[in-house]
């Protein structure tokens, strides 16, 4: 009997699946866009001055603006040129949105359809929880921010425009950049004081603390509340804990503001009722990784920089703008501990159990920054001579993707601010993505060992 030969089969390739694990090609992305960022503020035309970047201020403020943080090295008004400026604001976009998403966006419209591991890059930016309509997620999400970003450039232009005489112009310029910026948590702002100038004013402010907290809840739960926010107890336990904390966390912000700060002329102290509650919830708003300030941070008590340190940790919603653990985290944590303390044997949020794998990722996610911050902070005290408590701050900023500065980042060392680069770096991607793009593959166990309880505390 002849042997029959077989024919090799050739498999062909859907559109995505020749890239690798979708933390990885994430990680990739953001540092290839910082990567294009840096080159592009290096040039001539980006600087009003035009002679060329130094390498390490382009590298730091392209970082910042991928990484939606804030935190720079240069004056963003008058340092950069038109051209420098326009580039910074694209890196935001782009960071904001994910370059993933983006590139979901371009797939669909060159190849009109995607493969299984391109669905699955973009569901891991995106952080959906199905893969269902992924195509019509994305499309959503891109009208949804471009948007709320038009909304809060018309008033913001119109304020500028008629309340404070600027040029039509520099007044539409300038709303559009702080638009972008705030829904993006971003913080990137074209006045050398950030919003004080401002700190009185409520179309301003409002309008921009507004887009920083729509922003920063996520796009899942932003979307869910637009289906049903009559209906609070069909929301998903996303929703409850994102709304829950963040409400919160906003008022508890602004009461330690308005409490700490009242007393001080530097900050609040000078500013009457109306205005001083208004700069409070600005400024707590602020903490949720959108890194304007309409105060000056550098005066703050001691105090105010510890708890703003924790908010800033904390961060915004998942799946959005906003930056930190995320208030999920916080929450299932919250949850955790309470079920512990009751003695119960599983964690109920409302009326849904969570599972052990999400408590395990969010406590790992904890430990991970806890690391990162603390590692940070050393390093940056070693490298300089500034004290604990603004080193921790600056760290904290960094790492959280806020951009709010107790005025050292300028002065900082070349090595120091390439250490808070990397803190930006990981701090948007998040640290579990780093750790699963590190990885080369991952491994599961084919048995379990006996159980043996330990002493705990």
């Amino acid at each position: 009997m002849g042997v029959i030969p077989l024919r090799r089969r050739r498999i062909r390739r859907r559109p995505g699946e020749w890239l690798g694990h979708p933390a990885q090609v994430i990680a990739g992305g953001f540092a290839a866009a910082i990567l294009i960022g840096t080159v592009a503020l290096s040039l001539p035309t980006a600087t009003a001055s035009g002679r060329r970047a130094g390498l390490i201020d382009a590298l730091f403020t392209s970082t910042s603006a991928v990484c939606v943080t804030g935190l720079v090295t240069v004056d963003t008004g008058t340092y950069w040129s038109g051209f420098g400026q326009v580039v910074i604001l694209v890196l935001i976009q782009a960071g904001g949105l994910g370059i993933m998403t983006l590139a979901t966006l371009m797939g669909l419209v060159i190849s009109r359809r995607l493969g299984l591991r391109a669905r699955l890059l973009a569901q891991a930016e995106t952080k959906s929880l199905t893969l269902d309509d992924l195509r019509g997620v994305v499309r959503r999400i891109l009208l949804f921010t471009l948007g709320c970003e038009l909304v809060a450039a018309t008033v913001l232009s119109v304020r500028f425009g008629v309340a404070y005489d600027m040029a039509w112009p520099h007044a539409v310029g300038d709303g559009v950049f702080h638009a972008i910026s705030a829904f993006n948590n971003a913080g990137f702002s074209t006045n050398s004081d950030s919003l004080m100038r401002y700190v009185t004013d409520p179309w301003v402010s409002l309008t921009i603390t507004v887009a920083v907290i729509v922003g920063g809840l996520g796009f899942p739960v932003v979307f869910e509340l637009a289906r049903s926010w009559r209906a609070p107890r069909r929301w998903s336990v996303l929703t409850r804990i994102t709304v829950g904390v963040t409400v919160t966390l906003l008022v508890l912000g602004t009461a330690i503001y308005a409490a700490a700060e009242s007393g001080n002329e530097k900050t609040l102290g000078a500013l009457d009722g109306p205005s001083w509650l208004l700069a409070a919830f600005t400024a707590s708003a602020m903490t949720r990784t959108a890194g304007f300030n309409n105060v000056d941070v550098a005066a703050l008590t001691p105090e105010t920089l510890f708890a703003t340190d924790l908010l800033m940790f904390i961060g915004g919603g998942s799946a959005g703008t906003a930056g930190g653990i995320k208030v999920t985290t916080f929450g299932l944590l919250a949850f955790v501990l309470w079920a512990e303390m009751r003695g119960e044997p599983h964690t109920h949020a409302g009326r849904r159990r969570i599972p052990e794998s999400n408590q395990r990722q969010a406590l790992a996610i904890v430990l991970l920054a806890v690391g990162i911050v603390v590692s940070a902070t050393f390093t940056l005290m070693a490298m300089t001579g500034h004290t604990l408590d603004v080193v921790l701050f600056e760290a904290t900023s960094a790492f959280a993707t806020v951009g709010l500065s107790a005025g050292i980042t300028a002065g900082l060392p070349d090595a120091a601010k390439l250490v808070l680069v990397a803190l930006m770096f990981i701090g948007r991607i998040g640290p579990l993505t780093l750790a699963s793009a590190l990885a080369l593959r991952q491994q599961t166990r084919r048995y379990e060992l006996p159980e043996e309880r330990t002493i705990v505390g």
